[in-house]
């Protein structure tokens, strides 16, 4: 099953891959509750790194970057072999593979973020930054299989420990790459501040949300809906099925080819800055720094 733009399957895939997705459930949430201030990851003898703050206050990456078809060889093969002596067995698959490219991608993209926002986070320490963690949460699951079959990385607001933020990411699958933007299955209370916002401004929500740069970009908001109007809004008002949306994703179906070309990072920047108003827009929505 693939993801296409508008339906979220993909996305939906993801989310039973990595269990829990909201705060206080798990440390696979799209929302981890570690988020400490960005400290990056440099000079290690893995990934040599050479990322560094330059003297005008911009990043400077010093390496060209580009993944490689191994990293999805890899994720086929742990598909083929999701067990722990096999993962034990292809450890350094693992490393070389999926982790350390991954984590060059992160802060590749880094500089490219800092100019959307600076309340965003492209942290590639190894633990406890963008990268997802390989490790499946089972405890709840039917499907007991230990590891993840794709690769993830969310850039979070800063705030995002705290509360309930959007944020931008990044999905690794064989027959299965996409990129998404906004807010993911939020609570009650971050959901009615989000229908409070498009209310209080139905004009420019309009208008953001259905801007012709998302069109071009085959670019569509996705997730999950309720069924009725949510209580305490109008029926009838012109924009109650976005008021009756539970997500606001934005969502767009890339390929492993894509992912596989040298400016694949300057892709992702494209896209997190065409989708950047929407997420604006939830972030003042929640009362946050953009």
């Amino acid at each position: 099953m693939r993801f296409h733009a508008g339906c979220g399957k993909g996305i939906e895939r993801a989310d039973a891959q990595y269990g829990a997705t909201r705060p206080g459930n798990s440390d696979h949430d799209l929302l981890q509750k570690s988020i400490p201030n960005y400290f990056p990851y440099a000079g290690s003898t893995e990934i040599e790194l050479q990322h560094k703050r330059a003297n005008n206050g911009e990043y400077v990456v010093s390496q060209d970057f580009q993944f490689e078809p191994s990293l999805f060889k890899y994720l086929r093969d742990l598909k083929k072999n999701n067990e722990r002596p096999w993962f034990k067995a292809n450890k350094a698959r693992y490393e070389d593979e999926l982790r350390s490219p991954m984590l060059r991608f992160i802060e590749n993209f880094a500089p490219h973020l800092e100019k959307i926002s600076v309340n965003f986070l492209a942290d590639a320490r190894p633990v406890g930054g963008s990268l997802f963690r390989i490790y499946r949460d089972t405890r709840f699951a039917k499907d007991k299989t230990p590891y993840k079959t794709h690769a993830g990385a969310h850039f979070r607001h800063v705030r995002a420990k705290d509360a309930h933020t959007p944020g931008f990411y990044l999905h690794m699958e064989p027959g299965n790459v996409f990129m998404g933007a906004g807010i993911w299955h939020p609570d009650n209370p971050t959901l009615t501040k989000i229908r409070e916002a498009i209310v209080a401004d139905p004009k420019r929500w309009k208008r953001i949300s259905t801007a012709k740069a998302l069109k071009n970009a085959n670019c569509t908001l996705v997730g999950d809906n309720l069924k009725r109007p949510p209580r305490g809004f109008d029926p009838a008002h012109p924009l109650i099925e976005d008021l009756k949306r539970k997500d606001f994703i934005l969502a767009v179906n890339t390929s492993e080819k894509d992912a596989l070309t040298p400016d694949f990072t300057k892709q992702f920047a494209k896209f997190c800055k065409t989708a950047a108003p929407v997420n604006e827009f939830i972030t003042r929505a929640l009362n946050l720094e953009w």
